[in-house]
């Protein structure tokens, strides 16, 4: 796609959803036993979940971003505060049971992340009625909107489709980036772009996908089936795909600077740096070229801490593009 196709900037921020989020704890450890007490040291707490970190791509990205949530009870009140404190515009929709905390482990002896989620509460039809409202009353002219991470328990599987429908009406684009039986409804629903990973790739054609040729595979599936106008799948330390009705281009990871420490927060900064720059304009293949490198950036970061910009910077000058004729 030419950068003359009409991708016009966002009038309003780009407005993210966050239906499970968490408060992450991130602790390191010099090495760790099953025998007597591992001493950990607290490297940071922050608010955490995909539109949350999506959020705060944006805004670190110098994008303007604003974070629809859920927060319930004492955690839910200190992922507020926490949001707060780290200035990022954010919007909260209180619900009856307690908001989780997630556990992110840096073992320094090995280099190796070990991140700890648990599934966190459940929602019930008029708690998920009051977060729709408050995300269509929200939307205003913000011209992209990004629906990111797990649904909790007691929320039907077309919470995520009905979201595609809210977003469409108000006359803005959905960005999605979630899995299982709530993305199969929401694509039958169709969004403006969807991005998956291997794993969910992989769920959705079948088999495993190992390389660009597989994510050729499912990308075209989705095109043809009408379930997202940009399909972009994740193929790891490979790079990505990005395909629209134009074509295929593959988006090859530039040689990482370091070390591979913790590729927790990977997918939400790829998708923060692509929804940033096509709310800023960008075509997809440019803003998707974006994403590879910031994520390629942020594997070099223990835990869910944000990426170096400058780093990602440099990286993107080595992704390799390279459009698929066949």
């Amino acid at each position: 796609m030419s950068a003359a196709t009409p991708y016009p900037a966002a009038a309003g921020p780009v407005l993210t959803l966050t239906v499970n989020p968490t408060v992450d704890l991130c602790w390191d450890v010099d090495h760790l036993t099953d025998v007597g007490k591992n001493r950990a040291r607290v490297r940071s707490v922050a608010g955490g979940g995909g539109g949350i970190n999506v959020a705060r791509g944006v805004a670190r990205l110098g994008g303007r971003a604003m974070a629809v949530h859920t927060a319930g009870r004492e955690v839910g009140s200190r992922l507020n505060s926490l949001l707060d404190e780290e200035g990022l515009d954010h919007l909260a929709v209180g619900i009856a049971e307690e908001t989780r905390e997630a556990l992110v482990l840096f073992e320094t002896a090995s280099g190796r992340s070990h991140h700890i989620v648990p599934p966190g509460p459940r929602l019930d039809e008029r708690e998920g009625q009051r977060l729709l409202d408050t995300l269509g009353q929200a939307i205003g002219t913000s011209r992209y909107v990004v629906a990111s991470g797990s649904l909790p328990g007691g929320l039907s599987d077309d919470f995520y489709a009905a979201v595609a429908r809210r977003v469409g009406a108000a006359g803005s684009r959905l960005v999605l980036d979630t899995s299982g039986p709530a993305l199969r409804q929401a694509l039958a629903e169709g969004v403006f772009l969807f991005r998956c990973n291997r794993t969910e790739a992989a769920d959705l054609l079948g088999r495993p996908v190992r390389g660009f040729d597989d994510a050729l595979a499912v990308n075209a599936q989705l095109l043809a089936t009408g379930a997202a106008e940009i399909a972009v799948t994740t193929i790891g330390a490979l790079g990505a795909l990005c395909s629209t009705r134009h074509g295929h281009t593959e988006l090859r990871a530039p040689p990482p600077p370091g070390k591979l420490i913790s590729d927790a927060g990977a997918g939400d900064s790829m998708v923060a740096a692509l929804t940033e720059r096509l709310a800023a304009g960008d075509d997809p293949v440019a803003a998707c070229a974006w994403g590879v490198a910031v994520a390629a950036a942020s594997v070099l970061t223990p835990g869910t801490e944000p990426f170096d910009r400058e780093v990602a910077e440099s990286l993107c000058r080595d992704v390799g593009i390279r459009l698929r004729t066949g």
